[in-house]
């Protein structure tokens, strides 16, 4: 993944990383020595769900270490900054980038008393403590960018409203989705160019294919199963609207369509609903299968640059 911004280090390295993160979209990757290594390469395939879609929106991150975990570290336009990763007291045993939950807060190397928690999906240390509402998510990233996207929209540190995370995770690997002007499904047809929302989600099925991580897994299953925005929803949304547009005919056959249309979607969204745990029990695969031990370092490599304002308050 960071192989495909990754230049031959040369005289104008930080200018060709510039030059190919322009050309993909992507914010570019921060300009240090550790970026040419294996364990930081390693380190940020393993947080891309969580870097990606904020590079996607122009933010520049970098992955630190914090008091006892790996964190995302997101430079803001006013100098300010965000920590993204899981508590870091106490520690946990589980891989880099897949944590039981998530912490974002914003801070300023000057401005103390700007210190907010933007995201707080962590479970809580104390049993009598009322269930904050992202403990629900876990370490489920994309409630988090969500969460993102609003404050610092709020903020006006986001020029415009961002694109979904659906489209953050797929937009690395396919081009925007246009509707061709005429559908020509005749046998001559060239069918890559005419079937795009299927050829859509075949890459999110060979993104899927190619992921080693059982974390990533999870994300991408999550765009599938989501109840609210995943596609299994959108899908069933799709097929009451053609049963509605089958029903405007006002024809027996159009009426019997509509009902099977109908159908259709109710069954989509039954399968949906069977499948609501699938998404955590995906994640919960990467302890008993994904071993950190041997590939990363424990603590802060040497090298690794430091938090250059102070380190993630911890809960």
């Amino acid at each position: 993944m960071v192989a495909e911004d990754k230049n031959t280090p040369t005289a104008s390295h930080a200018d060709a990383r510039r030059t190919s993160a322009a050309a993909s979209a992507l914010a570019p990757l921060p300009d240090h020595r550790n970026v040419d290594t294996a364990w930081w390469q390693e380190l940020w395939r393993r947080h891309a769900h969580i870097t990606t879609p904020l590079r996607q929106r122009g933010l520049e991150c970098d992955i630190e270490f914090g008091l006892s975990a790996y964190i995302v570290r997101v430079s803001l336009p006013d100098d300010s900054y965000l920590i993204i990763g899981p508590p870091q007291e106490p520690s946990c045993d589980r891989p880099p980038g897949d944590p039981q939950g998530w912490i974002v807060t914003r801070q300023h190397p000057d401005e103390q008393a700007l210190f907010e928690v933007i995201y707080d999906s962590a479970p809580s240390a104390d049993p009598r403590a009322p269930e904050r509402p992202e403990a629900r998510h876990g370490g489920n990233a994309t409630p988090l960018i969500e969460a993102i996207d609003q404050r610092l929209i709020q903020l006006g540190l986001l020029p415009a409203p961002s694109s979904s995370t659906a489209s953050a995770l797929l937009s690395a690997a396919t081009p925007t989705l246009r509707p061709p002007k005429t559908l020509d499904v005749s046998d001559n047809a060239d069918r890559t160019s005419v079937y795009v929302y299927g050829n859509a989600l075949l890459a999110l099925t060979d993104r899927l294919n190619a992921t080693e991580s059982h974390a990533d897994a999870a994300a991408l299953l999550h765009q599938v199963l989501d109840p609210t925005s995943g596609l299994l929803e959108r899908l069933g949304e799709f097929f009451e609207a053609a049963g509605e547009k089958a029903k405007e005919a006002e024809q027996d056959d159009g009426f019997d369509l509509h009902y099977d249309l109908e159908d259709a979607a109710a069954t989509l969204r039954s399968l949906g609903e069977g499948l609501h745990t699938a998404v955590d029990r995906m994640r919960a695969l990467a302890p008993a299968r994904q071993t950190t031990s041997a590939a990363l370092p424990s603590g802060p490599s040497p090298g690794l640059p430091t938090s250059r304002g102070p380190r993630a308050r911890t809960r």
